[in-house]
């Protein structure tokens, strides 16, 4: 029995079998960050913290003639999304029901996802995560209102990459709102604009819940991490007769190895 405690919920295994089935398809969709950066893990819920490679001299030293160096580390944040379900709903998996209201699982898996993107792009200041568009070293442009100026600007992005010496492919991550207007979006002769920014990057254009604007950010690998303890997992919280308390679980970290290898696209 591990901290999740899922052997003392009032689930059976094909009502389990169908809340981690519609966890993952819901969290598929809207984890936009793991599909542009490097991900380790999962290192397992016992796993504590990161080490950045770097040590610190301490400033009293233990005894005389004898030096000290603090190992730097940065710890993993736990993030939890508590959701409700009714068990009647529940018990009707187990009768072959197949419209099942898992609409608060749902509305937790899009919580965290939109948390874990935000943390990957802006950070989390209150626990040391330091955000792409923060960790970036090139000015921001900004997000143009009209979508026939993003290829342009896109483009230019890509420049200044290739400009600091980061190779490619690149991708774009864009707010929902920005990628709903480019999947709409033919340009003068018919041609996609989702095609033509696709063609400028050489790489995949992002929904992106959580981003304010938009990031080009290169492909290479090794330039952003996020380290994984325990993975997404559902969990047990508590029961009544009518209702089934349960959560979204995860530990992680995010760093930026190159600040270099981010363009941030302010929001107009």
């Amino acid at each position: 029995m591990n901290h999740l405690l899922r052997g003392h919920a009032p689930l059976t295994d094909e009502a389990w079998k169908a809340v981690d089935e519609e966890a993952r398809a819901r969290l598929t969709v809207n984890l936009a960050g793991r599909k542009l950066v490097d991900f380790s893990g999962p290192h397992g819920w016992e796993y504590s913290a990161t080490s950045l490679g770097r040590a610190t001299p301490v400033g009293a030293p233990p005894a005389d003639g004898v030096q000290a160096r603090l190992r730097r580390v940065q710890p993993l944040v736990e993030l939890r999304v508590p959701f409700i379900l009714d068990r009647r709903e529940l018990e009707d998996i187990d009768r072959g029901a197949d419209d099942v209201d898992l609409s608060a699982l749902e509305d937790a898996a899009r919580a965290m996802a939109t948390t874990e993107n935000s943390l990957i792009f802006h950070g989390y200041q209150d626990v040391g995560i330091v955000g792409i568009v923060e960790a970036s070293s090139h000015a921001a442009l900004s997000l143009p209102v009209d979508t026939n100026s993003y290829p342009p600007t896109v483009a230019k992005a890509v420049a200044m990459l290739r400009h600091a010496g980061i190779g490619g492919s690149y991708g774009l991550a864009i707010e929902p709102d920005g990628f709903t207007a480019i999947v709409e979006t033919a340009e003068h002769g018919g041609y996609l604009l989702l095609d033509h920014l696709r063609h400028i990057l050489d790489g995949p254009v992002i929904r992106a819940p959580g981003i304010r604007g938009a990031v080009v950010l290169s492909q290479r690998g090794g330039d952003f991490v996020v380290e994984s303890g325990m993975d997404l997992s559902v969990g047990y919280a508590g029961h009544t007769g009518d209702s089934v308390e349960l959560y979204l679980e995860q530990s992680l970290s995010f760093r930026v190895n190159e600040p270099d290898a981010a363009v941030a696209l302010s929001p107009a």
